[in-house]
C-alpha cells in the first residue's frame, strides 16, 4: 500500500454530493393508490413452488402482491413490459435514484431508451426494519441473482436451481422460447426480501437471514401490462448460503388484484422518456 499524502485527511473529508437529485423525479400519487387498493378484489394467483421460479402478468392499473405463506424465503424478480420484451427492469437505475433497498414509493424504472416506472411499491409490511447495525437493509437493488456461471467459477460442478436459470426456465415455459433464447431476457433482479449490505472493512457484498416471517409482503402498482418472474431461492431466507441443496427453503406466493371501476380516476400511464435520441449527431 502506498504511504498517505500528506493531504490524505483532507482528501477524505470532502462532503459527498449525491449523484441524482430526485426533487424533479416524477412521483407516485400514492394518496390516490393507497384509496384505490382499498377498492381491489383479487383476480389471480401464483404459487411458487420452493426452489422454483413462475411467470406471472398483471395489467396496467392492476396491483401485485409476492407474499411469504409458509417459512422465511427469499425471491428474486423480475419484470418486463408484457408487449414488449426489450423494455424491462432496470436495477442499475432504480439503484441510481432510490438507492441500494426500495421500499414504499420507490419505483421500479425500466430500460433504456424508455426510462418509465414498471411498477411502484405501494405496501411493505417490513418497512420497519430500516438500516441495521450491520448496514444491512432489506428487498436489495445491489446483488444480481445466484447464478449457474458464477457458482461453476467459485465452486466448480453444474447446478441448475439457482435463481438465474429457475427464471430463464420459467420465461421459456411462459412463452414458449428456447432456453438460449429466454437467458438473454433475463436480468438482474429486485432481490424481494433479502436482507443484504456491503461490509466497512473490504466493501463486500453481504447477506444475512432475512426478517421476513409468514404473512409479510411486498406489494406493487402496475404502472403498464407486466410480465414477472419471480424465483424462490435456493438460498431460502439467505442466512447461510445461496445455491444451496441443503438450505431450508418455502414457497413464495404472487397475488394478483383488480380494482373496482373508477377507482384510479386522474392516473394516467406513464409514457417513453422524452428524450430525443439524437444523440449529439450533427450538431
Amino acid at each position: 500500500m502506498h504511504t498517505p499524502p500528506k493531504d490524505a485527511a483532507a482528501r477524505r473529508a470532502v462532503a459527498p454530493v449525491i449523484c441524482y437529485p430526485v426533487e424533479a423525479l416524477p412521483q407516485p400519487d400514492l394518496t390516490l393508490l393507497r384509496t384505490a387498493r382499498k377498492r381491489m378484489v383479487k383476480t389471480d394467483e401464483v404459487l411458487i413452488p420452493a426452489r422454483q421460479a413462475r411467470c406471472f402478468n398483471a395489467k396496467a392499473g392492476q396491483f401485485f402482491r409476492i407474499s411469504c405463506p409458509d417459512g422465511p424465503q427469499v425471491g428474486d424478480l423480475n419484470i418486463w413490459n408484457a408487449n414488449n420484451l426489450a423494455e424491462r427492469f432496470y436495477s442499475g437505475k432504480t439503484r441510481a435514484l432510490h438507492g441500494t433497498h426500495l421500499s414504499t414509493g420507490c419505483r421500479m424504472w425500466s430500460s433504456f431508451p424508455n426510462l418509465r416506472p414498471l411498477a411502484t411499491i405501494t405496501h411493505d409490511t417490513l418497512d420497519w426494519y430500516g438500516i441495521d447495525e450491520f448496514g444491512g437493509s432489506v428487498h436489495d437493488v445491489i446483488g444480481t441473482r445466484c447464478d449457474p456461471y458464477t457458482n461453476n467459477l467459485l465452486s466448480g460442478g453444474q447446478y441448475h436451481h439457482c435463481c438465474h436459470s429457475n427464471l430463464t426456465r420459467a420465461l421459456a415455459e411462459e412463452t414458449g422460447m428456447a432456453l438460449a433464447e429466454a437467458e438473454q431476457h433475463v436480468h438482474d433482479v429486485l432481490n424481494v426480501f433479502m436482507c443484504t449490505g456491503f461490509t466497512r472493512d473490504t466493501g463486500q457484498y453481504f447477506m444475512k437471514a432475512s426478517p421476513v416471517r409468514q404473512g409479510d409482503f411486498l406489494e406493487f402498482f402496475a404502472e403498464v401490462d407486466v410480465l414477472g418472474a419471480l424465483s424462490a431461492c435456493p438460498g431460502g431466507d439467505c442466512g447461510s448460503e445461496h445455491s444451496s441443496d441443503t438450505a431450508q427453503c418455502h414457497p413464495l406466493l404472487v397475488e394478483v388484484f383488480t380494482l373496482e371501476s373508477g377507482a384510479l380516476k386522474g392516473w394516467v400511464p406513464p409514457v417513453p422518456n422524452g428524450y430525443d435520441r439524437s444523440h449529439g449527431a450533427g450538431g
